[in-house]
């Protein structure tokens, strides 16, 4: 951990677009998933949170006057926790500013209850790559800890 102060996560605006699927697509080629993944795919998900906020929205970390990393959150309601549960689809943070507090500073600011997210949320979630050792620990470090396996299909249409 370095002595860099922290910098502050803030919502992002459509003029952070850019910069967002820059580092998205980095995140994808350091992490890749089994779906490819295209410019298109986050054009339309800024889109979409700009134009139904209840969804969810994009994050973004500035360090220097640079936007360094940025995270998705998503709504979704649980029966089982009893309320809406802040799902960090994706988080990511370039390779040179990674242990530097980032990461941990928004996962403990989310669950504080921050104006990042604008609802009370009784849960977070999030997902990890079994690969992913470094943001294993760093998840389980904050806190989070799982027993299922997340399964998904893809609806062909």
């Amino acid at each position: 951990m370095t002595d860099a102060p922290i910098a502050a996560w803030r919502v992002a605006r459509e003029d952070d677009d850019e910069a967002v699927i820059a580092l998205g697509l980095a995140l994808y080629d350091e992490d890749p998933s089994p779906e490819p993944i295209t410019a298109l795919q986050f054009e339309r998900t800024l889109a979409m949170f700009r134009r139904e906020p209840w969804r969810g929205r994009a994050l973004v970390v500035e360090a220097g006057g640079d936007i360094v990393g940025y995270a998705l959150l998503v709504s979704f309601w649980s029966n089982e926790l009893g309320g809406e549960v802040c799902d960090i689809d994706e988080l990511y943070v370039r390779p040179t500013h990674r242990s530097r507090g980032h990461g941990s500073a928004l996962l403990e600011a989310l669950g504080r209850g921050s104006t990042l997210w604008p609802s009370d949320a009784v849960a977070l979630a999030l997902e990890v790559t079994p690969d992913n050792a470094r943001a294993r620990a760093l998840y389980e470090r904050l806190g989070f800890a799982g027993k299922n396996i997340g399964l998904r299909r893809r609806i062909e249409r």
